[in-house]
């Protein structure tokens, strides 16, 4: 099992630790680095910031969202990145919701997720593989563009660039169990959101079908602390906005995984107060059960006993979001000792 290290998304303003943290993590073996994007800071910028002061650790999106940019100008973003850090992208991908596609991009929700997500990924194939001129029969990203408005002059193009690795990886974030599914046929790994290793045959039967070397990378929050409580309380904060907040009341991912995780009353009222306004109430209604099965927080010898429940299960890659250069050293000492 590698570590990873999930730097997330900006929040007010660029964090001044995260290149810290990223050439830290590099120094202690880490075998990746992973960047977000939400409604304010993108991806690829900070990543390749980061790219240009190291020299060896992986860069990962995660994720990168479909409705922010055409499958081939993500693409052209994932082929650039990757010439200019001598092939270290991860390109990580994710739909998000209703929410933020309507409401942030201006596009409509696709309303077969899947048939988008598979489109998308076939583009970004083709172009980096770059064998013939993109073109794709497809019900959410045609190329050529033959929708209304067209005015019928558009042509195949491949890209004028040569991409450095044709076979640059690419994973998927996805919660529903057919995404998931879809994930293991179609994509080279997976970025789960919340994993329990408590709970890995939820996920058995979507990921049989995943062919050899595929990837299995979920985020998990950690800190080494002595008051475990304490520790969980940003990983309740963390809980609290994406049940409650990042979804619409009717339609929200979030909250029906943590209800397929066994919390779908639990998520009910995170999701009731937080929309009532009432957003501390939501983070305390967050079960600390639930927050600890998919976090490592506590002391060190706590976290040593946990990490053997995440080896024994089919984690490939563990994407830590660690407040301090404490924390990634301990857990590279424990699991890369």
């Amino acid at each position: 099992m590698r570590l990873g290290l999930a730097l997330g998304y900006w929040g007010r303003g660029p964090d001044p630790r995260h290149l810290g943290l990223a050439r830290e993590a590099e120094r202690l073996g880490y075998h990746s680095v992973w960047t977000a994007e939400a409604w304010g800071s993108d991806a690829f910028t900070p990543l390749t910031w980061i790219a240009a002061h190291t020299t060896r650790i992986r860069l990962g999106t995660a994720v990168a969202q479909m409705a922010a940019r055409s499958p081939a100008a993500t693409a052209m973003h994932a082929l650039t990145l990757d010439h200019l850090s001598g092939g270290r992208l991860l390109l990580g991908l994710g739909l998000s919701g209703p929410q933020v596609v309507e409401g942030w991009y201006g596009r409509p929700f696709p309303d077969s997720p899947l048939t988008a997500t598979r489109e998308y990924v076939d583009v970004v194939r083709q172009v980096l593989r770059r064998r013939a001129p993109v073109t794709l029969e497809g019900r959410h990203h045609a190329l050529p563009y033959r929708g209304p408005g067209a005015t019928g002059l558009g042509r195949p193009l491949r890209p004028i660039t040569h991409p450095l690795r044709p076979d640059l990886p690419v994973l998927l974030g996805a919660e529903g169990p057919r995404n998931v599914a879809q994930t293991a046929r179609i994509a080279d790994g997976w970025l789960p959101l919340y994993w329990s290793p408590l709970r890995t045959d939820l996920h058995a039967e979507a990921l049989a079908a995943a062919p050899p070397g595929f990837l299995v990378a979920p985020l998990v929050r950690a800190r080494v602390c002595a008051d475990v409580a304490e520790g969980l309380l940003p990983v309740k904060a963390m809980l609290g906005f994406y049940i409650g907040g990042m979804g619409h009341a009717r339609r929200n991912f979030h909250a029906d995984l943590m209800a397929r995780m066994g919390y779908g009353e639990e998520a009910g009222r995170v999701r009731e107060l937080f929309l009532a306004g009432r957003r501390e109430e939501a983070v305390a209604a967050v079960p600390d059960a639930f927050a600890d099965e998919i976090s490592l927080v506590g002391p060190r010898g706590r976290i040593a006993e946990r990490l053997e429940l995440w080896r024994a299960g089919p984690v490939t890659d563990l994407l830590v979001t660690a407040p301090d250069p404490e924390t990634l050293r301990a857990l590279a000492e424990l699991v890369c000792p």
